[in-house]
């Protein structure tokens, strides 16, 4: 009989997962596959060593696919169907379900990439709802989705979900769909460009072919900075230039600024 107030005795899950912790903290992919292969043997059921081994080992998307979608299922039958149920909604909160929220990610993702836009919006409309606070961006992901798919209408509702989004790669999706809505003279349109623009000046010249593209090298991006420019331009750049008047109508919002800040610092 175990002493009152002692710890918990770790499962086999918890070791995989201890295992897997080593493994983020490799440099080598070799080591950090090796890693995984071990967790995945002392637990079936650790989610993320099969995320690990659809970025690192899978040699095709399809590869990859298969799996997030073990990594998928080991992460929900970690969490079992009662704890599912009682997070929902607080996903994210408990380190349990973070497994599996990567997993689902990745799946989603990796869907999208060959082409079935359909059942990524699915699992990222999922997702949402599982943890409506978003820990992980997949607004962002859902959103080009949406675009991808010509569902405007599903995105105005998810740019609407999450209007207190003050990031730039937000801020130019509300203004341009507001511009194609109801045009250049449109007030709010205006305002959400504004706003944009200060959340990241970039864009405008990188969009109007003035600037150069100037991508993260780390996979990480700056808030306010040229390589978010750059990512949100590739993500969205196709959308703004075939969009008649869109890039015109921002490149002059942009410069009325600039040119009112130069004037204030010459009264200065």
């Amino acid at each position: 009989m175990s002493a009152i107030g002692a710890p918990r005795a770790k499962s086999a899950r918890d070791k995989a997962q201890d295992v897997m912790y080593q493994a983020w903290d490799q440099a080598e992919p070799s080591k950090r596959i090796a890693l995984a292969n071990k967790a995945l043997t002392i637990s079936p059921l650790c989610a993320d060593a099969y995320v690990l081994l659809a970025e690192e080992k899978a040699k095709s998307a399809k590869e990859a696919l298969e799996y997030y979608r073990k990594g998928l299922d080991a992460g929900s039958q970690a969490l079992g169907t009662k704890a599912f149920n009682e997070y929902a909604g607080h996903f994210w909160g408990f380190l349990e379900t973070r497994p599996y929220m990567r997993a689902r990610a990745g799946l989603a993702a990796t869907l999208d990439a060959l082409g079935d836009v359909e059942a990524s919006i699915g699992h990222y409309r999922d997702m949402l709802r599982l943890n409506p606070g978003d820990n992980q961006g997949i607004r962002y992901l859902l959103a080009r989705c949406f675009m991808k798919s010509r569902d405007i209408e599903s995105l105005r509702q998810l740019l609407k979900q999450f209007d207190e989004d003050g990031t730039g790669l937000w801020l130019y999706t509300r203004a341009l769909i507001s511009f194609r809505d109801n045009g250049a003279e449109d007030k709010t349109a205006a305002e959400l460009a504004r706003k944009a623009c200060k959340a990241n000046r970039h864009v405008p010249a990188v969009l109007a072919g003035a600037k150069a593209m100037k991508s993260s090298m780390n996979g990480y991006l700056t808030i306010g900075g040229e390589d978010e420019a750059a990512h949100y331009v590739d993500e969205w750049g196709f959308d703004w230039v075939t969009t008649p008047g869109a890039v015109d109508w921002l490149t002059k919002i942009a410069a009325d600024m600039a040119s009112t800040q130069m004037d204030r610092r010459s009264m200065h």
